[in-house]
């Protein structure tokens, strides 16, 4: 939050200093698209950093969804501070409330299906934390935060270990107490990685067909993994995907592809 205000206000807002001093504001905010509002505890730190006094009134939850129009807070205080914060906290509640939306949208496709939706790390370069927060208020799950919580192997780690096998051992031995996942991209590669005793494996663009093959190999194996279903995850081909009976499906649009939701402040000045 800190470095987000002072990348936009650096050595001082030299617009809002025009403003009297004394000069008290207030401003609605409303959404001028239906979404799913996520951001709240962003835009308040916003606002409140830049002036305690300030504290925005919320209309809307956190995580419900807000029709076109709705006004989604109402926040007043000194005009120079509502002015100063405004962006940030806007740039907050915009791409969150995008994220948070997009992923709903996902979630709904796949409920029933007992199957469930993963974010990736395919997110703004600073904003991970605050992104994958918004996954979960959209009704997703959160895959690995970085690469310090969780072993991904993929296929350049497998070149490099020599083999499935070898990369699935190395990451045992080096005793981390998380889940051991590793990326195939043919049914052999999955057998290799049932054989090795990894936890979970990542189905590489497995079309439809080869997603059912995958779901019943593992299911015939002596001790199945949990399967993930990853790459060109659209609106479109999810429901289809996640019936295969496939544990999860990451979707790197969720965070990589967002766009944000059109937002107005509007203000009321009074001296």
């Amino acid at each position: 939050m800190q470095h987000a205000l002072a990348e936009d206000i650096g050595g001082g807002d030299l617009t809002a200093a025009l403003i009297p001093a004394g000069a008290q504001g207030r401003a609605r905010v409303v959404t001028r698209e239906a979404a799913i509002v996520c951001g709240r505890p962003y835009v308040d730190a916003s606002f409140s950093s830049v002036d305690a006094r300030i504290r925005p009134q919320w209309m809307v939850e956190e995580g419900a969804l807000a029709p076109a129009d709705a006004v989604l807070f109402v926040v007043t205080g000194p005009a120079r501070a509502l002015l100063t914060a405004e962006r940030t906290a806007l740039n907050f509640l915009q791409l969150l409330s995008a994220t948070a939306t997009a992923t709903n949208r996902y979630a709904r496709l796949l409920e029933g299906t007992g199957c469930r939706l993963l974010d990736t790390r395919k997110t703004i370069p600073g904003l991970r934390t605050a992104q994958k927060y918004a996954v979960r208020v959209g009704g997703g799950q959160n895959h690995r935060i970085g690469l310090f919580d969780g072993i991904l192997i993929k296929e350049n780690h497998i070149i490099a270990a020599g083999s499935i096998e070898a990369a699935v051992s190395a990451a045992r031995t080096a005793g981390h107490n998380v889940p051991v996942e590793i990326e195939v991209e043919t049914l052999g590669e999955l057998h290799q990685a049932i054989a090795a005793g990894a936890d979970i494996a990542l189905l590489d663009n497995f079309p439809l067909e080869r997603l059912r093959a995958a779901v019943a190999a593992n299911r015939a194996a002596a001790k199945p993994l949990q399967l993930e279903a990853s790459g060109g995850v659209t609106a479109d081909s999810i429901r289809a995907m996640a019936e295969t009976g496939v544990d999860f499906i990451s979707v790197g649009a969720l965070t990589k592809h967002v766009r944000a939701i059109d937002l107005s402040m509007r203000f009321e000045w009074s001296k």
